[in-house]
C-alpha cells in the first residue's frame, strides 16, 4: 500500500504544482500498480526507460529539422553567432555528464533515491523539468570524484 499512497502523494503535488509531467507519470505507474501489471512493466521501465526518454526527447529536438525548419542555412547562420558557440559547448558539456550520470546510476542504484527525490522537489516546487535525474547523477559523479581526489 506503501507505493500507491506515494504515487498519489506524487500525483496530488503534481496538480497543485500544476506540472502535468509529475502527474501523468505518477498515474501510469499508479495504474500500473492497481491492475498489476507493475511485475511485467517496471523491471522493462526500469532498465529501458532512460533510453527510451532520451530517445523520445531527440526525436523531440529533431522535429524542426525532420519539418523542415532548421536546415543547412540555418545551421550555417546560427555558428556565426557566439550564443550559437555557447550552445553547442553547452551540449557537448551536458552529454558528457549525462553518460557519467549513467554510469553512476548502473554502479550505484541507491544514489538514485536522492536524485529522485531531488528531481521531484524540483519539478514540484519550482516548475522544474523531470529530466534532471541523469543530468543530476552526471553531476553528482562529478563532484563525488572531486571529492575522492580532495581526500
Amino acid at each position: 500500500m506503501g507505493p500507491i499512497l506515494f504515487l498519489l502523494l506524487l500525483g496530488i503535488i503534481g496538480w497543485l504544482g500544476k506540472n502535468t509531467s509529475l502527474m501523468v507519470a505518477a498515474g501510469f505507474l499508479l495504474l500500473m500498480k492497481l491492475f498489476m501489471l507493475d511485475t511485467k512493466i517496471f523491471p522493462y521501465l526500469e532498465g529501458k526507460g532512460i533510453n527510451l526518454g532520451v530517445t523520445i526527447i531527440t526525436i523531440a529536438v529533431l522535429v524542426p529539422i525532420a519539418s523542415g525548419a532548421i536546415g543547412f542555412k540555418e545551421l550555417g547562420e546560427a555558428i556565426k553567432s557566439p550564443y550559437a558557440w555557447i550552445a553547442l559547448i553547452s551540449g557537448v558539456a551536458v552529454a558528457l555528464i549525462a553518460k557519467n550520470g549513467l554510469t553512476l546510476l548502473q554502479h550505484d542504484p541507491h544514489i538514485t533515491t536522492a536524485l529522485v527525490l531531488g528531481t521531484i522537489l524540483a519539478v514540484a516546487l519550482f516548475k522544474g523539468v523531470a529530466v534532471g535525474p541523469l543530468i543530476g547523477a552526471g553531476i553528482a559523479y562529478i563532484c563525488m570524484k572531486l571529492f575522492d581526489f580532495m581526500n
